[in-house]
């Protein structure tokens, strides 16, 4: 079945139910392993710079996003690892997916910024049409 699964996650409501269906989807074949990506969109890290005006305050920010979906993963027992990707999260989501050969990526419908989504178009929908794996996008 799928064995490397892609989990895109910025900490949502909707990531954290994502994460879920990666488990579930994970704990139905030995040896899967999910592999959990955060994005940090260039124009969110501007304002989080201006916004903290620390390094290390940003640096924990993150890892406090990652950290439940994380933990939530752990908990199940499936096999996991985490990375940060740079960039705007729709193309980077796709290359990385297309690049890393994952059997499938699942990620939420929604994420932590709203208005960006109506106005340039949900991640999710991008990576969607655009990845060369089967995508799970879960609400």
């Amino acid at each position: 079945m799928y064995k490397k699964i892609l989990l895109a996650s910025d900490g949502s409501n909707f990531a954290l139910r994502a994460a879920d269906q990666a488990i579930k989807l994970a704990s139905l074949s030995r040896n899967a392993v999910i592999e959990v990506v955060y994005v940090v969109d260039l124009d969110t890290s501007k304002r989080d710079a201006i916004y903290y005006m620390d390094s290390d305050i940003i640096k924990e920010e993150r890892k406090k996003r990652l950290k439940l979906t994380e933990e939530k993963i752990k908990a199940s027992g499936v096999d996991y690892h985490s990375s940060i990707l740079y960039g705007e999260p729709g193309p980077a989501i796709v290359t990385y997916a297309n690049e890393n050969k994952f059997d499938i990526v699942v990620l939420g419908s929604r994420g932590l910024n709203a208005l960006q989504e109506m106005v340039l178009g949900s991640v999710s929908h991008k990576v969607a049409k655009r990845v060369q794996c089967p995508v799970m996008i879960v609400k």
